[in-house]
């Protein structure tokens, strides 16, 4: 009998005790692995993250200050007509909003019967009246004569601004500040020859009611009185229409042109001192699609008292603007309609500026916080003007920073932020 060796098969595996050892260790060690994951996690977990934040650029702009306040229009040359003598009223039949012409058109009728008689004492004061009012006339007449020159001097001063401005000379808030007195100038010159056709109106009625008063006139014939209309227009108004006995003075009817628009409005006496005449307006909400261009003719000099809605007495003036855009701008704006101004006391061409909300007081200064990278960092800044949304920078600031708008309580010195989106300027 043979016998065969008892060794094992070479290709059948047979484990050592290296392996066991080494798996041994591995289950020992998979506690402490997975416990180093979780507290890994816990930490990233609770690893603070950045803050989102709203940051704007430092930039160079224009910046505008401006005085908002609320104000209505105004025809600018309205004349009141009132019954001249006692008598009795025909009936009135013209509306608001007819057409007249001066001279042309007859608004009103008296019947005096006799009552515009005059006496020696009477005539004598109806013939100073007449030389009064051809003084008046001859004034305005002056007066009409210098607007109108002072009209063409700007006018030609306009044009010569605009032949530099195409050249490159001067900039461009010459060429506007050229503009606006050549249309200002234009204004006044119209308002003279309303001023001029209302002397003469006048000048005309004290001498018609000289005449009419005198034994031979009129009134002693027994004629109504008959009232025309003194000036180019438009009836605004209509005081009495129905027929009635009225005293010598009483009001009729106003006349006036609608499309010679002025507004007045009303700011607080702290802020009429800082508005100079020529300063530029810009008049919105009044019912348009585009805000209406205007320019500060005057700054009345005596303020009045109101009582706010909240009951505080404040001390408000008027300030007189003239419209400048044309009539096809404003073809339904009329008078005593109610707009919104925004006057012009300061202006700045290529301002360092940021937001205003960027901006926080701390103690006697202005403070901001800067992005520096992914982290915040407060930074000391000196200001110049503001108007509420924007202020200038004088220093502090370089162009290109970027600051953050509206910082929460969260937001201090070395915290970390993430932009989510930059502020329009």
């Amino acid at each position: 009998m043979t016998d065969f060796p008892m060794n094992p098969s070479p290709s059948v595996p047979r484990p050592t005790l290296q392996n066991g050892a080494r798996a041994r260790r591995w289950s020992r060690r998979l506690p402490w692995i997975g416990g180093g994951l979780l507290a890994l996690l816990i930490v990233v977990g609770l690893w603070p993250k950045p803050l989102p934040v709203e940051i704007a650029v430092v930039a160079r702009g224009d910046l505008v200050v401006t005085v908002d306040e609320e104000g209505m229009t105004r025809v600018k040359n309205h004349y009141v007509i009132s019954s001249p003598v006692a008598g009795q009223l025909r009936r009135i039949d013209w509306k608001p909003g007819a057409i007249v012409e001066a001279g042309q058109t007859m608004l009103a009728t008296l019947e005096t019967k006799g009552a515009d008689l005059l006496d020696a004492r009477s005539e004598a004061q109806a013939r100073a009246q007449v030389q009064a009012a051809s003084a008046r006339c001859e004034l305005a007449a002056a007066q009409r004569e210098s607007a109108h020159a002072a009209a063409d001097l700007a006018a030609h001063d306009r044009d010569r601004l605009q032949t530099l401005r195409a050249a490159g000379s001067i900039s461009k808030q010459e060429i506007e500040a050229g503009e606006t007195r050549a249309i200002t100038t234009a204004q006044e010159a119209r308002a003279s020859t309303f001023a001029l056709q209302v002397a003469e109106f006048e000048l005309a009625q004290t001498e018609a009611m000289l005449l009419r008063g005198l034994p031979a006139g009129a009134a002693a014939r027994g004629e109504p009185l008959v009232i025309t209309s003194p000036v180019s227009g438009q009836v605004l108004r209509v005081f009495q229409e129905s027929e009635r006995i009225v005293p010598a003075g009483f009001p009729l009817l106003e006349v006036g042109d609608p499309a010679d628009l002025e507004a007045h409005i009303e700011v607080l006496s702290r802020d009429g001192v800082t508005i100079r005449p020529g300063a530029r307006v810009q008049l919105e909400q009044w019912g348009g699609g585009a805000p209406l261009a205007a320019c500060v003719r005057l700054v009345e000099p005596a303020a009045f008292t109101k009582i706010s809605a909240l009951g505080v007495e404040e001390q408000r003036v008027y300030v007189i603007v003239d419209l400048i855009d044309a009539l096809e701008k404003r073809p339904t704006l009329g008078d005593a309609y109610r707009v919104e101004a925004r006057i012009a006391t300061w202006e700045g061409r290529h301002i360092l500026k940021v937001p205003a909300g960027a901006l926080f007081q701390r103690g006697d200064g202005w403070q901001t916080y800067v992005l520096d990278g992914g982290t915040a960092r407060r930074r000391s800044v000196k200001t110049g003007h503001g108007n509420g949304l924007e202020t200038e920078v004088l220093e502090g600031l370089r162009e290109g920073d970027c600051v953050i708008v509206y910082p929460g309580d969260k937001v201090a010195d070395g915290v970390r932020v993430r932009a989510i989106s930059v502020a329009d300027q």
